[in-house]
């Protein structure tokens, strides 16, 4: 069963996301001399990645990806590559894998794809949560569940949040790492966290239910 860990506030969820990547990253790169970690847009991941930011590490050994992004120009801001530039964190990294979504979800998704055949294990997967149970761009009542067991990533058409054109790895993808952390901070998510609870299927449920996969929650959403 995914474990569920509350914490006092948002900022408290991020710090210890922080922490527990940080751990994760001095294990892989002792055991395997790489961390490889995917990354999420959203504002607690932005804080999350702020502090790791600011600490000394060992970027030169890190590998980052992205679970999603939106089909928008390189250089919008909307973009989840863009919030993590934002943050500092992908100034300290040198091997940064940028989904190609200013081409298009199709071309796009298959350009990555290729860019991640040899990647796979992960060793950190962060995720978030939308208001509606999404993760990544993997939204309810969409087809992302017929993705081919070999496929890794999936061209998102008519997404109920703009922009409608995503690209987002699938979730045997996101599934296949070493750890997963999922945050979920906001009080615009407290309806979602108790229909969780009580057992409703949503994406972010259903990508989660991994043994090697947590859950950081500001507990106020637990009450």
């Amino acid at each position: 069963m995914t474990a569920w860990i509350e914490f006092d506030t948002a900022l408290d969820v991020a710090a210890a996301a922080a922490d527990t990547i940080q751990e994760n990253a001095r294990h892989s790169i002792q055991q395997r001399g790489e961390f490889k970690m995917v990354l999420a847009g959203g504002s607690s991941p932005f804080a999350c990645y702020q502090i790791l930011s600011g600490r000394d590490l060992e970027w030169d050994k890190w590998k980052l990806f992205y679970g999603d992004e939106r089909c928008l120009a390189l250089d919008d801001e909307e973009r989840n590559h863009q919030i993590v530039k934002a943050s500092g964190l992908s100034e300290k990294i040198k091997q940064h894998f940028v989904i190609p979504s200013e081409l298009g979800s199709q071309k796009g998704a298959e350009l990555y794809q290729s860019q991640l055949s040899e990647q796979l294990p992960f060793d950190m997967v962060l995720l978030g949560m939308g208001e509606d149970g999404h993760t990544a761009s993997l939204f309810p009542d969409h087809d992302w569940k017929n993705a081919a067991p070999d496929q890794l990533t999936i061209a998102v058409h008519d997404a109920p949040k703009v922009p409608a054109e995503r690209i987002s790895m699938t979730a045997s993808a996101l599934q296949n790492c070493g750890q997963m952390l999922v945050l979920v901070t906001g009080e615009s998510k407290r309806d979602a966290v108790k229909q969780w609870q009580q057992g409703h299927c949503f994406p972010v449920s259903e990508v989660s239910d991994i043994p090697q996969a947590a859950i950081y929650v500001e507990a106020d959403l637990m009450r």
